[in-house]
């Protein structure tokens, strides 16, 4: 089956365009002009990806954003005129995958599609295997398939790189990550990137665990090399303390 790719644009000359592009690169394009009829859309039939349009006639892009993640985790592409540097973040930070600015190349905008989706592909759900003893607790819980990470059975709400930085450092507790491998294996342009980017993401998703373990330094800086997970957490939070409620 081909790929279903929501497109929510008002312009009918971009939307056909994008149709057009996407018809010819194997996917099936599905347009929608307003956000009711985007969430109308998505309701009835999950795409693989949306590409949507910040300023839509009816609503906030933004907060269409949010209101498609409460029908279904699909992947999100931003589209806008915008160019303000807070406007990209602010679409990164909600959690969206990918945000290209206006006047775009159709050719580049399915080539990031593709990416997007195969990105996407490797992070499904593991199949479910049968039950046998019960788990053994662990501080750091990640789920692919919805994209999130429990931290002492606490969801933690973080932004796409906070989640990526958060996930490769617990894929090996101990191991120090240099800025420059976390740049490569996070970002999607680490070469545009910079060592402060890593720090200041490092720096808030410090901040969201210690809201839950305030008393715990679960990722250690290693100075003049990078970070790692700490690799002493304990399997449950300490109950001495009553400061994580």
């Amino acid at each position: 089956m081909k790929p279903r790719i929501l497109i929510v644009e008002d312009e009918p000359g971009i939307a056909d365009t994008l149709q057009y592009a996407l018809r010819t690169d194997g996917f099936e394009p599905v347009w929608a002009a307003t956000g009711e009829e985007a969430l109308a859309k998505m309701a009835a039939q999950a795409p693989a990806l949306v590409v949507l349009d910040v300023g839509l006639p009816d609503i906030n892009g933004f907060e269409l954003f949010k209101k498609l993640r409460e029908i279904g985790d699909v992947p999100v592409m931003f589209l806008t005129a915008r160019s303000d540097e807070i406007d990209r973040v602010v679409g990164l930070e909600l959690g969206a995958d990918d945000y290209v600015p206006k006047p775009f190349s159709p050719r580049e905008l399915v080539a990031r599609v593709r990416t997007i989706l195969r990105r996407a592909a490797k992070t499904q759900p593991a199949p479910l295997q049968a039950a046998t003893a019960a788990p053994t607790p662990t501080p750091i819980a990640i789920d692919d398939g919805r994209r999130q990470i429990r931290f002492y059975g606490k969801l933690l709400e973080l932004s796409r790189y906070e989640y990526g930085l958060l996930k490769t450092l617990a894929a090996r507790p101990g191991h120090v990550f240099t800025r420059d491998i976390l740049l490569e294996q996070v970002w999607d342009d680490p070469g545009e990137s910079l060592d402060r980017t890593v720090d200041a993401h490092v720096k808030t998703l410090r901040a969201k665990m210690k809201l839950i373990a305030p008393t715990l330094d679960p990722i250690r800086t290693h100075r003049g090399t990078g970070y790692a997970l700490a690799e002493d957490l304990p399997a449950q939070l300490p109950q001495a303390g009553s400061g994580g409620a």
